[in-house]
């Protein structure tokens, strides 16, 4: 895997995945930036957000599961010092179908992360992770 950050000006970086996209990365105001991208700690949570979100949706289908939609929402604490590191990251889990079975939802969530979703399990070597999760029935169509 391999990336490439260029510095635009001031905080205003441009990433570039080995995959071949782009965004932009900046800072706020009051740090020298113009706030027109994301900060580089909410891409990391971000990362470990998709990755989670991905497995369960993926388990899910992979168990046969009528999964419609899924929403990862996280919220994560810092350190007071630096460096600001994550201390804390909660994941709630919005799952929503017709006819989900809870333990399949549950599973899949400890699946990813216990198992499958690397930038979840690396995070949880310096900050304290947790899950929970509501399902969202809906009508079959």
């Amino acid at each position: 895997m391999n990336c490439r950050i260029k510095w635009v000006e001031n905080a205003m970086f441009i990433g570039e995945s080995g995959s071949g996209h782009a965004l932009v990365i900046d800072g706020p105001t009051d740090g020298g930036g113009r706030n027109l991208g994301m900060r580089p700690m909410e891409l990391l949570l971000m990362g470990m957000g998709g990755c989670s979100a991905y497995d369960v949706v993926h388990i899910l289908k992979k168990s046969r599961q009528p999964v419609l939609d899924c929403v990862a929402e996280l919220h994560a604490e810092r350190a007071d010092g630096v460096p600001k590191v994550f201390t804390k990251i909660h994941v709630h889990f919005i799952v929503t179908g017709s006819g989900l079975s809870e333990p399949s939802v549950k599973r899949a969530i400890a699946l990813s992360a216990d198992k499958y979703c690397s930038a979840s399990i690396m995070l949880a070597q310096v900050a304290e992770v947790s899950h929970d999760y509501e399902i969202i029935e809906v009508a079959a169509s």
